[in-house]
């Protein structure tokens, strides 16, 4: 961080909290995040509302990005909204704009623990019990799901105009006509979804990029659901069929729940507090959806890479990802046996 962002950034809460001074002792730049940037921050306040030293984090907009995330001040919304009905999420402080850091912010509470994802699906010490964990994941879910439109502070959240699995085929397709490539996998994929689409009755609130990787554990278990860029109105299934996804499980394929545990604890915990019990076959339908819709991502995140805006090897090698999820994506809809 250079030093006239940290010094825009250190009068900026001072302004937020009215503090007489706010000085940033320690900046760094947090490893993860491919679409946004995520600075932990160190702050001494001297008087105000935040008196004392504060441990928190700026996320910001990337130099490039995907142009289905939401923008800083957006994600804000939906963090406020996700905080409101419990959901453990880091809490919202203070949201800022252009003028102040140069890109688009906000400022939220830092959460312990770590989110990489080989981590948590590997090491016995970290998230407690997984199928606790799983459980706990489905409530989370159940919590979040609470949340149906229309909602305070989610007008920029437009209905689908058609159900969410056919909106998001639309959207697939629209991008696969357009690319320089083309991938008959995916559009194999793609025409399977629109066969198989299912009638969704009632919209919630999805996350839409709930997995292993985008939650924070410590050795007790959850301390918080992370990134809200792709959050929309949609199925209650989809955050279930994206978390169970083979290709969010980081090599332990056994444990369908995000590689921690089983659907079943998944389940009983979504169950526990929505009252609803999804149905496990419905699910896979959004599990096919998962393998396209993250391929798409994919390819999204290799042009950043290749149209220069962006270089950076991460970006690269995510693209090389896709053949890998083309084979799931025929075994599943029963081209390729296994």
């Amino acid at each position: 961080m250079q030093a006239e962002q940290k010094k825009a950034i250190e009068n900026f809460l001072a302004e937020k909290t009215g503090a007489a001074l706010a000085r940033v002792d320690s900046a760094s730049l947090l490893s993860g995040g491919a679409i946004q940037e995520n600075w932990l921050l160190s702050v001494r306040f001297e008087g105000g509302s935040c008196h004392g030293d504060l441990d928190c984090v700026l996320r910001s907009d990337a130099p490039s990005g995907v142009s289905a995330s939401h923008s800083r001040a957006q994600e804000f919304a939906l963090l406020t909204a996700a905080f409101s009905v419990e959901v453990t999420v880091p809490e919202p402080l203070w949201q800022g704009d252009e003028s102040v850091f140069g890109r688009h912010f906000f400022v939220m509470r830092r959460a312990s623990g770590t989110a990489a994802g080989y981590r948590i699906v590997k090491e016995a010490g970290l998230g407690g019990d997984k199928e606790k964990l799983a459980e706990r994941i489905g409530e989370e879910m159940a919590k979040l799901h609470s949340i149906v439109p229309p909602h305070a502070g989610l007008d920029f959240l437009k209905c689908p105009s058609l159900s969410p699995a056919l909106q998001g085929v639309n959207e697939f397709r629209e991008f696969l006509d357009g690319h320089h490539t083309a991938f008959p996998a995916l559009e194999w994929g793609i025409r399977w979804l629109e066969k198989n689409a299912p009638v969704t009755d009632a919209l919630v609130l999805a996350h839409r990029d709930f997995r292993t990787g985008n939650y924070m554990v410590d050795e007790n278990g959850l301390t918080a659901v992370l990134d809200w860029e792709f959050a929309a109105w949609s199925d209650r299934l989809e955050d279930l069929g994206w978390f169970c996804a083979r290709c969010w499980r980081f090599g332990r394929f056994e444990k369908e729940a995000g590689g921690i545990g089983s659907r079943r604890a998944l389940l009983d915990g979504y169950e526990h507090v929505s009252g609803i019990r999804p149905d496990p076959d419905a699910i896979f339908f959004w599990e096919v959806y998962a393998h396209v819709r993250w391929a798409i991502i994919a390819l999204q995140q290799g042009e950043r890479h290749v149209s220069g805006h962006e270089p950076s090897l991460e970006l690269a090698l995510t693209a090389h990802i896709v053949p890998e999820l083309e084979l799931e994506i025929l075994r599943m809809t029963g081209v390729q046996h296994a």
